[in-house]
């Protein structure tokens, strides 16, 4: 007889259509979500006294996928889902389901103040919206396509790269035909427009204080925006056996902003550090041997992130650039997406092969030995007894 197949992990959950972009809903969209406890209230709550705590408010996911034009009988749909930190789990099915007819939804930007998020559908992009569903039996959260028409991004063709900057008063979208867009939001005034900015604009972020955009495109090199002036201000080179796959600013300990880029080697998958005042390369470090199919960096900028072609995450600490982690097959398929949690506690990943998962960032202990030391001690301890047996140390 085989070996029974071990049940998936809580954590693990496979939604019925192929996901290719995942976030989490800002809390702002949560209606009645408990307000912040007194110090008063908080003892009494931690010691059992007093009123009975009210229940937490739900963590929402947002996922997108589908099957695309094809006669698969795979739906395109947004779908959201709720993950529960006390119990490390996702709900089994999703909590609401969005079909969006003929069109995939291909690549997906949540703006941060909760209004909404956009997604690129194969010839346009369409803006949605929260829609709070309440009834005597159901209070949950939903999606509804917004009356709101962006009409700059319409019949603009397939667009590979959303992003909205951190206080989401821009947005800049990255064309298959290598046009790159920015706009004010949400007036949709034009920032930058540049026609062939790329051969196809593959990747594109803000920095933290929204004054640059980033933007790699399938082949070259890489680019940096000052929006102000619509200019560029540094081309960022590649080496010869590289192919530049991803870009996150974020920051430093020390709050200076430092931008990463995740590139392709023969060799492996590396992340490339960037020096946001010269624009040089000050660091590079090979992560993992596969290629890399998707990236993220945490708010906080102590963690990144990669999904592999293999299906597996690796979590990487920013300071040091030592793996933290690794989830071997943490998806049967190719990793599409990956987010941090606006709290930086957990990452959200999903996949080809329907699956989401998400995985809590458990920290490593500050005055405690690492895994590295206490082998070495084990060792050192070995040595020592054997050289004692045998009479070379009294």
């Amino acid at each position: 007889m085989g070996k029974a197949k071990n049940p998936d992990p809580p954590n693990y959950k496979k939604y019925g259509v192929p996901l290719y972009g995942a976030a989490w809903a800002p809390s702002t969209i949560i209606k009645d979500a408990p307000q912040p406890l007194d110090q008063k209230q908080e003892a009494d709550e931690v010691s059992g006294e007093g009123s009975t705590p009210s229940p937490a408010a739900p963590t929402y996911l947002v996922f997108c996928g589908g099957g695309g034009e094809g006669r698969s009988g795979i739906p395109n749909a947004l779908l959201l889902a709720e993950f529960d930190f006390a119990s490390n789990s996702l709900s089994d099915m999703p909590v609401f389901k969005l079909g969006i007819g003929a069109d995939l939804p291909y690549r997906m930007a949540v703006h941060p103040g909760g209004e909404g998020l956009i997604c690129s559908l194969p010839k346009s992009c369409k803006w949605f919206q929260w829609d709070e569903i309440k009834t005597e039996e159901v209070h949950k959260q939903g999606l509804k396509l917004s009356e709101k028409v962006l009409t700059h991004l319409e019949g603009v063709g397939q667009q590979l790269a959303l992003t909205f900057n951190n206080d989401g008063s821009m947005l800049a979208v990255g064309g298959e035909d290598g046009n790159l867009r920015v706009f004010k939001w949400p007036s949709m005034e034009h920032v930058l427009s540049e026609a062939q900015a790329h051969t196809t604009v593959k990747d594109l972020d803000f920095s933290p204080d929204g004054k640059f955009l980033v933007s790699l495109g399938s082949g070259g090199p890489g680019r940096v925006w000052v929006l102000t002036s619509s200019t560029v201000v540094a081309s960022l080179p590649k080496e010869n056996d590289e192919v530049f796959a991803f870009c996150r600013f974020s920051q430093t300990n020390d709050k200076n902003q430092v931008l990463y880029i995740a590139a392709v080697r023969d060799r492996g998958a590396c992340i490339v550090t960037w020096n946001t005042t010269t624009w040089k390369k000050v660091g590079s470090k090979q992560i993992v041997r596969d290629s890399i199919s998707a990236f993220s960096v945490s708010a906080d900028g102590k963690l990144l992130s990669v999904g592999t072609i293999q299906g597996d995450i690796v979590i990487v600490n920013s300071a040091s650039m030592q793996v933290q982690a690794v989830v071997r097959k943490a998806h049967l398929g190719i990793v599409t997406t990956m987010r941090f949690s606006q709290d930086s506690r957990a990452l959200v990943s999903a996949s080809m092969d329907s699956s989401a998962r998400v995985t809590v960032i458990k920290e490593m202990k500050k005055n405690g030995f690492s895994l590295w030391i206490i082998i070495f001690i084990i060792i050192v301890a070995i040595a020592a007894y054997l050289m004692k047996t045998k009479g070379i140390v009294p």
